[in-house]
């Protein structure tokens, strides 16, 4: 459907928006943006969930369950990118003449009322970078207004509200999503083949992020990862000011005298040749190091001193759901990771490789069957890393699973492993093979990590 005119004409105190997929990961966090700007905000979501629920604490009504109803007299609609024209209340408000805009609609209108837009995309990497850069300029004292697809510790939540100059946002390709964003400095850190059921190949993908990197204007700068194949093709020939960062000892932004303390990393970051910081970072694995020079190279971009960027990501400690340590079980660590990609489990997986654990006891549930599917040798080769694989079924999040593929497909090419058709049991069978020493590893982008918290907590169910 079209709209009568742009969101800003909406985004004033007193308008009433209504919010559908209200307790995804960015759309909670714009709730409470505009809650914070005067706006009425209602919402619906499929379930109940810890950010549901956080926004009732807030005063905003939230149903469950989608059904025109729940529109009430809203001025206008925003939705989660999974929610399709066939959706009640988006019908519902199309039927009514009520606007409807995407989420990324209100994140870019938004994003606009700020000198300098921080955007930072990629198949992976995007929340754990954007982190690092807010606690970057936090202690840079700049007050940046920020939106993260998790929660961050120093935040308590996945976006915060500042005065200052700079808004910082976790940029995400699905659906185009961030085309709709006004970067001022856009970091691509990875362009891999992710989100098939909707981009199909790998060529799509490139072209999408190159459309994000075109939104830059010729005043700002486009940071990319020059260790990327696929990011350099994607900005191959752009006219644009360029800044790379990598491993790669000819990235404007690279790594010296890199040494590692118990899994860590401690290194200096360079800018051209000539040191810019030294940092010693409290997260694991080589990517981490990838995800530090993103981070300093932005901050380079728009003027914060090394020495903010040592002290920010020296107390980085990672974001919700990033190698997270939940406790311990029977004597093995417990920790949690929202990878659901297999270069992601690749990362974490030589991670955990680097720490002093018997063995790597890994928990998956695969997010959406599309992606199994297209994904399904990938996941296989990375999945045979680890020392035991527990496979919870398929996360179908927005999807139908018109494919007939399961979790147990999996199980059937990774020798050893074991195929759980509920969480539940998912729990029972570690409880069974988990010993001391062990290193287990909740993996997903769904709700396995309920799985490792009822390890924790002792409880017989999740």
């Amino acid at each position: 459907m079209t709209t009568p005119s742009p969101i800003e004409a909406y985004l004033l105190p007193g308008k009433r928006a209504h919010l559908v997929g209200i307790g995804g990961v960015s759309m909670s966090p714009l709730a409470e943006v505009l809650q914070q700007m005067g706006l009425a905000v209602t919402g619906s979501d499929m379930s109940e969930s810890r950010a549901v629920r956080h926004l009732r604490e807030l005063g905003i009504p939230v149903a469950i369950g989608h059904n025109a109803e729940n529109l009430g007299g809203c001025d206008f609609v925003i939705r989660t990118a999974a929610a399709p024209d066939s959706n009640p209340e988006i019908a519902g408000a199309i039927t009514r003449g009520i606007p409807v805009y995407e989420r990324a609609d209100g994140w870019g209108a938004i994003m606009r009322r700020y000198p300098n837009a921080l955007c930072v995309a990629g198949t992976h990497g995007k929340t754990t970078t954007t982190s690092m850069c807010t606690h970057i300029f936090l202690a840079a004292r700049r007050d940046p207004t920020v939106m993260i697809g998790g929660t961050l510790p120093i935040l308590h939540a996945g976006y915060r509200v500042g005065q200052g100059d700079t808004v910082i946002a976790e940029s995400c390709e699905y659906r185009d999503s961030f085309l709709h964003f006004s970067p001022t400095v856009a970091v691509i850190l990875n362009v891999e083949a992710d989100h098939l059921d909707y981009f199909h190949n790998l060529a799509n993908i490139q072209r999408s992020f190159r459309r994000f990197a075109e939104l830059v204007p010729q005043t700002g700068r486009v940071i990319v990862n020059a260790d990327n194949a696929s990011a350099m093709t994607t900005v191959a020939g752009l006219d644009r000011p360029m800044f790379t960062f990598g491993l790669n000892a000819s990235a404007d932004c690279t790594a010296a005298d890199l040494r590692w303390s118990h899994g860590r990393p401690e290194f200096d970051i360079l800018i051209r040749g000539e040191r810019y910081a030294h940092v010693a970072l409290q997260v694991y694995g080589e990517h981490n190091v990838l995800n530090a020079l993103a981070a300093a190279s932005a901050a380079y971009a728009l003027g914060v001193e090394g020495a903010d960027v040592e002290t920010g990501l020296s107390g980085f400690t990672g974001a919700e759901r990033r190698f997270q340590y939940k406790g311990t079980f029977h004597g093995a660590e417990v920790c949690d990771d929202y990878a659901h990609h297999p270069d992601e489990i690749h990362a974490l997986l030589s991670a955990a490789r680097q720490l002093d654990c018997k063995r790597i006891v890994v928990a998956f549930q695969p997010h959406t069957y599309s992606r199994t599917a297209n994904l399904f040798d990938r996941f296989v080769e990375e999945l045979k890393q680890a020392d035991v694989v527990v496979l919870a079924e398929i996360y179908a999040a927005r999807e139908q699973n018109t494919l007939g593929i399961s979790s147990a497909d999996l199980a059937r090419n990774i020798p050893g492993s074991v195929y759980c058709s509920t969480l539940d049991e998912t729990a029972r069978k570690l409880r069974e093979i988990v010993r001391p020493g062990d290193l287990v590893l909740t993996v997903g982008a769904g709700d396995i990590y309920r799985v490792g918290e009822a390890l924790v907590s002792q409880s017989e169910t999740v």
